[in-house]
């Protein structure tokens, strides 16, 4: 039996975030420490155009087992055309297709050994190409 935790709460000294971009330069109202901040009325809000990316690299020598992704967007700048890129190869993309609405959003995947992972919106909802983000969690199987 198997439960899931989210790393980005469980271990947040273990990983770096980076962002492809913030709204106007924003960073105090849209910056990328509202995607793990866990409340719904704060976010990262991309600047326009695509595509657009949210990159999380963990520490040395750390590997996750990554079981789900899940993301809330705010509707009308939701990504489309997404994919996962796993430790910076290019060539291994896992794609998924967000809806585009306000809910908590899930993505089962089974990416092992993960050192880093890119998250890639190639497009948004938004004409724009801004994509709106206000929970991300990376979630990883844990034996109980």
């Amino acid at each position: 039996m198997s439960s899931l935790s989210d790393i980005l709460q469980t271990a947040k000294d273990s990983y770096t975030v980076k962002v492809s971009s913030v709204l106007n330069r924003n960073v105090k109202e849209f910056g990328k420490k509202f995607l793990l901040d866990g409340r719904e009325d704060t976010c990262w809000n991309s600047d326009q155009g695509s595509p657009q990316y949210i990159q999380i690299v963990f520490n040395d020598n750390l590997k996750i087992n990554i079981a789900e992704i899940r993301i809330m967007f705010q509707g009308g700048f939701a990504g489309k055309e997404c994919h996962v890129e796993v430790n910076g190869y290019c060539d291994k993309k896992l794609e998924f297709h967000p809806e585009d609405n306000n809910k908590l959003q899930c993505f089962p995947m089974i990416l092992d050994q993960c050192s880093s992972l890119k998250i890639v919106f190639n497009q948004s909802s938004d004409f724009f190409g801004r994509i709106t983000i206000y929970q991300l969690q990376i979630l990883t199987s844990e034996a109980t």
